[in-house]
């Protein structure tokens, strides 16, 4: 990893900069939001990029139950395919959470990245996590990322973005998150995700739509906010290479658009998927098309040439 003083802070300035891109409101206007959780890029990175022996469990699912038709929504898998596609190209032992509901489009979205071997976990809604942690501690995870995963609010549900209930097709999968040893990472967009509760419930209630009962509860050692939660994963990807030099050359081609048109296609077509805003199951991740977030991605890819890494 870069150790260097003036290495480290030329690294900061550069991920601070993509942490910038990825705070993109898209309407939400979450802008406070962003300005609380500023520096979650940096601090996930660089736990990432500097732990011994990682082993990363990837927590994700957030289920649409008036969807057309009723299915995980389509932020969320998407990110985690492309996020265990880049940690695997590096060396990095990956497995998948969910709940039952979410399974076949967790499944789905990585056989869009041709990575069926890798474990997807899955636990009934109202299954006890006793076990599912036990197994965890056994395979030795050091760090559980949580995407786009709704979270218990301060009455207990987890409520999705229009304060609904969905507890009867949502696992309580923060008990998991939060019950350790591993580190713990958050990336979401809404305030209602797990990791979120890092955020102050007041500023999530004043700046939120319905944010009073959605605002999630259970925080992270490390929370990534971001416009989109897919833009989590280009971001974490891209500044874990620019920490880690030596993982540049199998990192940076993860954020290929022809990879990520696969996984979402794959996603939305078997898992099935649908937008989470728009309910459809259409090729877009909260409303917003591909060609939208590949810009990202190539802005994103833009911080990096400047720092030498293409």
């Amino acid at each position: 990893m870069t150790n260097s003083v003036s290495a480290i802070d030329a690294t900061r300035t550069l991920i601070d900069q993509i942490e910038h891109l990825i705070h993109q409101d898209v309407g939400r206007h979450v802008q406070a939001l962003f300005a609380a959780a500023s520096g979650g890029l940096w601090s996930a990175a660089h736990a990432l990029a500097g732990a011994s022996r990682p082993h990363i469990g990837l927590i994700t699912g957030f289920y649409v139950p008036l969807g057309t038709p009723p299915a995980a929504e389509t932020d969320g898998p998407a990110a985690t395919a492309l996020l265990v596609t880049a940690l695997t190209r590096a060396g990095i032992p990956c497995r998948v959470l969910t709940d039952d509901p979410c399974r076949e489009a967790c499944r789905a979205a990585l056989a869009g990245a041709a990575l069926q071997d890798v474990p997807v976990d899955t636990v009934g809604v109202d299954e006890p996590l006793g076990g599912m942690i036990a197994a965890w501690r056994d395979h030795g995870i050091t760090c559980a990322i949580a995407i786009e995963r709704c979270g218990r609010s301060a009455g207990g549900p987890p409520r999705n973005m229009r304060g609904v209930d969905i507890s009867a097709h949502t696992a309580a999968l923060d008990e998991l998150f939060s019950a350790g040893p591993w580190q713990t990472i958050g990336i979401g967009d809404g305030g209602n995700e797990i990791g979120m509760g890092s955020l102050p419930r007041p500023l999530v209630a004043e700046h939120v739509n319905e944010g009073e009962i959605i605002a999630c509860v259970t925080p992270a050692d490390h929370l990534i906010m971001t416009g989109v939660s897919h833009w989590g994963a280009y971001g974490l990807i891209a500044a874990l290479a620019l920490l880690r030099p030596d993982w540049m050359s199998v990192l940076l081609p993860c954020l290929d658009p022809a990879l990520d048109r696969a996984i979402l296609r794959k996603l939305v077509t078997e898992g099935p998927a649908v937008d989470g805003v728009t309910q459809r199951q259409t090729l877009t991740i909260d409303t917003l098309g591909l060609e939208a977030h590949h810009a990202k991605m190539r802005q994103i890819l833009a911080v990096c040439r400047r720092a030498g890494h293409t």
